[in-house]
């Protein structure tokens, strides 16, 4: 058992990324093959669970989640805004997500 704590504790680690003035942020993305979740859709949900519990505890969630969009090309070739293709999280925002999280939505 201690071992998956380590093993998680030091993928979450590396998947950690910094701005140029040196703040630590970790994608949403990334932060979700680490969690294991099948799909952007679900870990969704618990991202804006993990927002409503920033709120409830008097922070406000854009010092912590910074939602980023992406122009993607459709099957077709259109181009598409996703206003939420990605989000940038504090340490905080990760532990909140993780305390909200669902173990069978990831499945």
């Amino acid at each position: 058992m201690n071992q998956i704590i380590k093993k998680h504790h030091k993928t979450f680690e590396d998947i950690r990324q910094k701005t140029k003035d040196g703040r630590e942020f970790w994608s949403a993305r990334d932060l979700q093959m680490v969690l294991e979740y099948s799909s952007w859709d679900k870990f969704k949900t618990v991202i804006q669970k993990a927002i409503k519990a920033c709120e409830n505890s008097g922070n406000t969630p854009s010092d912590y989640f910074s939602r980023l969009g992406k122009i993607v090309k459709t099957g077709l070739g259109v181009e598409r805004h996703m206003p939420d293709y990605d989000y940038w999280l504090s340490r905080y925002a990760c532990y909140l997500i993780v305390q909200n999280g669902d173990p069978f939505l990831g499945t």
